[in-house]
């Protein structure tokens, strides 16, 4: 399958879902997009854009259905409950912070992670832009402790699972804001108090925050290998990563077991 056809039946799947309706040209590789309640359209020229997703692929794909969203509804007006419906997504530190001409809100996290924000739409949600929150007269701190607030009301509901005697949790609710959990130290410091050995954390994708009870050397290692695992598999990956989690901070894994022979036997 081309890099054309990949990018087209991602582009039709994810615009149905935001209620924008699509048209493909095969002869010339153009994917026409409507919204019919508005009756605005584009033309997406799929051989240029399938190149620069070859490259930066979900990162890109992201960014190219904010700005197709955009364009086709128009800037939407806060709604008057915005308050309720902010939240904090975690993304890799190579994720662009610009939208266009705009600069998208967030905050450092990890040398491997930073902090958007989403103003979640019920289906999807749209990162905030300095400019909106701005428009909004809400600060960056106001929408960050929203943003934790609104974090802490989710449920959390974890599948647990023993492996070479070592515990590991995952959570997994695919409403986007899995890996999100991770910034939610309550919960963190709850399951602390009941792990045994080290406390272990990673976030190899949007869609799962995989938490871990470290008993021996090994778990390092299954610890690891999940991780990438759930990295190359994710569509939005994070980081393959891991990190142990001490006085409510993250340390990558890497760093404090440089020098520690976690080979896995199988």
């Amino acid at each position: 399958m081309s890099d054309v056809t990949k990018l087209r039946k991602l582009l039709e799947s994810n615009l149905k879902e935001k209620g924008l309706q699509t048209q493909y040209n095969s002869k010339e590789e153009t994917l026409r997009v409507e919204n019919l309640q508005t009756g605005k359209g584009a033309n997406l020229s799929l051989s240029g854009l399938a190149a620069k997703w070859h490259n930066r692929k979900d990162a890109f794909l992201e960014e190219l259905l904010y700005h197709v969203e955009k364009s086709l509804k128009g800037e939407e007006e806060a709604p008057q409950e915005a308050a309720k419906n902010i939240f904090p997504v975690i993304r890799s530190t190579s994720f662009p912070v610009e939208a266009g001409e705009k600069r998208l809100l967030h905050d450092e996290h990890t040398a491997e992670t930073n902090i958007f924000y989403a103003l979640d739409l019920g289906t999807t949600y749209r990162l905030i832009t300095e400019e909106q929150a701005e428009s909004w007269n809400l600060s960056r701190e106001q929408i960050k402790e929203m943003s934790a607030f609104n974090l802490r009301r989710l449920p959390i509901q974890a599948k647990k699972d023993t492996v070479a005697g070592n515990t590991f949790y995952f959570i997994n609710h695919n409403d986007g804001y899995d890996a999100s959990r991770v910034l939610n130290t309550s919960y963190l410091n709850e399951i602390k108090s009941a792990i045994k050995g080290k406390m272990a954390v990673a976030v190899p994708h949007q869609d799962v925050l995989i938490i871990a009870d470290i008993e021996n050397e090994q778990g390092f290692d299954v610890l690891g290998q999940m991780a990438m695992q759930f990295f190359i598999n994710g569509r939005v990956p994070v980081t393959a990563l891991s990190f142990l989690y001490e006085e409510e901070g993250l340390e990558p894994v890497f760093i404090l077991a440089k020098n520690k022979n976690t080979s896995t036997e199988e």
